[in-house]
């Protein structure tokens, strides 16, 4: 029996690597999850913790899949790169979605405007592969409810989902904490709130103390489930707005870093209000630069990318890429990487 591992260093890459491990599972395949102890909290059962490099290299796995920035090399298996998010250009791009810090031997992208640029990347270095498959977090929204599916009232009131980055300079959350006590209070929506998991413990409190008869918080395990439950999305630069947007509704941000046709920003908390009602009425205008946005960063409406990333890895070892040149050695980014899996594993 093939092994593969899930890499994840936060709670939110979660609900990205489970539909892959789910997918991997039903051709076969032994799935271990290397995770801090704070992400372990929150595996299943049936979801094996490695524990230790030793473990790790019993089990001989194919690939490493990875739904953060770095792996350690010291992991047996091909690294492959999920992503966390998508490109949500909170910083410039060699700092941001398209840095290479040479650890991944083949990055499987989200739709074009992924796949374009780290094509163009692959053939300026000459040590990884680039394969478009879509992203395994969205595979859900388009297959059918999960057990874990909302249950809202249908009641003909709309549902507005909240939710933000963790950045202290981007995040709207602590601007938004009494704008949002003041709509909840109407009661003529439903809402739906969330935090990024890096917020301070104190956003988390005000935000759970926001909860009503028509309000509801979740923490980021349950994004998905809210995303498919909300007729809108406020937010402000987080790759969440992109997750949103591919299923074909409308998102209201607050002081976007790089605002966009397919958004409808706005500078300020206070112009949150009005601008939901004009999500919610959907100008054709604003529809159709929000379909043409998700046909370009991604184009799948399957719910199958978890396999097509299974492929691309299939195809990888089969040397179907062509020789790729050595990845550079890179030693204080593996000195680090090294360290920081420590704090992951025991080092045996």
């Amino acid at each position: 029996m093939s092994t593969c591992l899930m890499f994840a260093t936060e709670t939110y890459a979660l609900p990205i690597l489970r539909p892959l491990a789910a997918a991997a599972r039903a051709r076969g395949k032994e799935v271990g999850w290397v995770v801090p102890a704070a992400v372990a909290e929150e595996l299943e059962a049936s979801e094996r913790r490695v524990r230790s490099l030793r473990e790790a290299r019993a089990l001989h796995p194919e690939a490493v899949y990875c739904a953060a920035n770095w792996v350690s090399p010291a992991l047996p298996g091909i690294k492959v790169q999920v992503f966390h998010g998508f490109n949500a250009q909170k910083r410039e791009p060699d700092r941001g979605h398209f840095a290479i810090r040479g650890f991944f031997d083949l990055y499987v992208t989200q739709g074009p405007s992924t796949t374009l640029p780290f094509e163009a990347l692959a053939r300026e270095h000459g040590y990884f592969a680039v394969r478009e498959t879509g992203w395994p977090k969205l595979d859900p929204l388009f297959g059918p409810a999960s057990a874990t599916a909302l249950d809202m009232p249908a009641d003909g009131r709309p549902v507005v989902m909240y939710a933000s980055t963790f950045s202290h300079r981007l995040s709207s959350a602590p601007a938004m904490v009494e704008p949002l006590r003041a709509m909840i209070a109407r009661g003529d929506r439903q809402w739906l709130l969330t935090l990024h998991p890096k917020c301070p413990e104190e956003l988390f409190a005000a935000y759970r103390g926001l909860e009503a008869p028509n309000a509801r918080f979740f923490t980021s395990e349950r994004l998905v489930d809210m995303e498919r439950a909300a007729d809108v999305l406020v937010c402000d630069t987080s790759s969440v707005v992109h997750e949103f947007t591919v299923m074909g509704k409308p998102v209201v941000t607050i002081a976007n870093r790089v605002p966009q046709p397919f958004m409808l920003d706005v500078p300020t908390p206070d112009a949150v209000d009005t601008a939901i009602d004009r999500a919610l009425s959907h100008p054709p205008e604003l529809m159709a630069a929000i379909r043409a946005h998700g046909d370009d960063i991604h184009p799948y409406r399957d719910g199958h990318s978890s396999e097509r990333v299974l492929d691309a890895v299939d195809a990888f070892l089969r040397g179907d890429f062509g020789p790729l040149r050595r990845k550079p050695l890179n030693l204080v980014r593996r000195f680090k990487a090294l360290r920081d899996i420590g704090q992951l594993l025991d080092l045996r």
